[in-house]
């Protein structure tokens, strides 16, 4: 596996000069670490892990996102949960998200809000000269977002720094129709 830190560092706990450089400079979190060592420890059960490249992490409530190399987020969900589920094991986080480094704005958003799926997103101009992206998603399908807005307005946030507002649109999923 490929990080930021020396794969013997992870191994042996102890930073050279020039990862610890990074963790002071907040290039490499505390948290990247514990990921990056969970990661590594697997990465003999799971021959996906061999390759791949992880660039960070950000947690948010119970739900853990982890950053990827592009071509290795099929490869990584391709173990059908049983890889996130030793990593949400060993972290102890409920979810476990795995995302592409460099995805634009929409397929971010669209991992976070997975399996609900997107209406349309825009971005809104505030009159204070800031920016907001709003969200709408199908008032049908409330119930299929597996974490909750707030959590994933936070991720969204550390993640783009994006301001999420986050709307439905019709029949909402506890209201009946009546035709």
């Amino acid at each position: 596996m490929h990080t930021k830190i020396c794969t013997v560092d992870l191994k042996s706990g102890i930073l050279c000069p020039k990862c610890e450089e990074k963790v002071r400079r907040g290039e490499v979190t505390p948290l990247d670490l514990e990921v990056a060592k969970v990661l590594l420890s697997l990465e003999s059960k799971y021959s996906a892990l061999q390759n791949a490249y992880f660039y960070r992490a950000v947690e948010a409530g119970d739900t853990l996102v982890i950053l990827m190399g592009n071509r290795d987020v099929p490869k990584i969900l391709s173990y059908g949960g049983k890889l996130l589920k030793e990593i949400s094991e060993r972290t102890g986080k409920r979810r476990i998200r795995i995302v592409a480094y460099n995805a634009d704005k929409r397929r971010l958003l669209e991992e976070l809000f997975a399996p609900a799926s997107i209406l349309t997103i825009n971005t809104l101009w505030l009159p204070d000269g800031s920016t907001e992206t709003k969200v709408v998603l199908s008032g049908r399908e409330a119930r299929r977002i597996p974490i909750s807005i707030s959590t994933v307005k936070d991720l969204a946030k550390s993640l783009m720094n994006i301001n999420l507002r986050v709307e439905f649109e019709g029949t909402p999923a506890y209201k009946t129709v009546r035709g």
